[in-house]
């Protein structure tokens, strides 16, 4: 369930570091690598514009990340999308009709695509740039592993994400992250420039932005993690309106069993569930979890 997150934060990275690059050779081969900096008190930097640039610059990225959203999971999962008019096996007849059958419970007017990966992993995701351009896909772990109840559980839990706008919601908050990440990298460059030498500038400068925009974006998915494990919890309520509380606690619960296992048996290909970030870590690592803990998950499910 954490490729939701993982499959964003990543093309946002991508897709930033693009931008700032190309934008970062134009200005050096034109000569106005120092469009933000002028000759005023202080620091010297036009900060009006370097945050209207800014602006622009996050907030574009972030909507990129967003429409490249669900065709990037089709490509990196390999998902088999189903046609629910065409001929389908038995299980995935099941698949399309949960989740067609959830969407319409949830209000939804166009039904998700619906896919299905081959994965060892027990794993689903829902993606999408907006409600009328969703994909929900299961992995075939999943549908190897789980008992009908649990599989309908998570199957809800996605389609609530859906429901909720979850991905619209993200992309406007990674879009004020990716604005203050251009910002403050652009700030640091500059200043980290002036310590050398005016010949070496315009080459630190260009390495320096790169560099500052890979870390403050990494340290800026904390936020966006933080977002992604409240909304969790929400996902969790409307996957128990839609299917169930107990389903939904069944689903949980079944995931935790599956993260037990794979804890104990490095030789199953479970631990991709560590990976993806379905049970969250503690320590230092839960700050870049997009997954709360499963037994937080379940305790809050079950104080409703």
């Amino acid at each position: 369930m954490g490729k939701r997150v993982l499959f964003f934060i990543l093309t946002n990275i991508l897709v930033m570091t693009t931008i700032v690059i190309v934008w970062s050779l134009i200005t050096t081969f034109t000569d106005i690598s120092g469009t933000f900096e002028t000759g005023g008190p202080g620091l010297g930097i036009d900060y009006a514009s370097l945050m209207v640039f800014s602006l622009l610059v996050g907030f574009i990225g972030s909507f990129i990340s967003l429409a490249m959203s669900r065709w990037m999971a089709k490509k990196m999962m390999k998902v088999k999308v189903l046609d629910p008019d065409g001929p389908l096996s038995t299980h995935e007849r099941a698949v399309v009709e949960k989740v067609h059958r959830f969407s319409r419970a949830a209000g939804l007017m166009h039904m998700p695509e619906v896919g299905i990966y081959q994965s060892a992993e027990v794993n689903a995701f829902a993606t999408g740039p907006s409600k009328k351009r969703s994909l929900v896909a299961v992995s075939s772990g999943l549908l190897n592993s789980m008992d009908d109840d649990a599989v309908e559980g998570v199957i809800a839990h996605e389609v609530a994400h859906v429901s909720n706008g979850d991905m619209v919601t993200m992309t406007l908050l990674q879009g004020v992250v990716n604005t203050f990440v251009v910002f403050f990298s652009r700030i640091a460059a500059i200043l980290v420039s002036r310590l050398v030498r005016s010949e070496m500038q315009v080459i630190v400068r260009f390495a320096a932005i790169i560099i500052f925009q890979i870390l403050f974006s990494i340290l800026g998915s904390i936020v966006v993690s933080a977002y992604s494990r409240h909304r969790e919890f929400h996902a969790d309520r409307g996957g128990g309106d839609l299917a169930g509380r107990d389903k939904m606690a069944h689903a949980l619960r079944s995931l935790k069993a599956h993260v037990a296992r794979a804890n104990v048996d490095d030789r199953t290909d479970d631990s991709a569930i560590q990976t993806m970030k379905i049970s969250g870590k503690g320590g230092m690592m839960k700050l870049f979890s997009s997954h709360p803990d499963l037994d937080e998950r379940i305790a809050r499910l079950e104080q409703r």
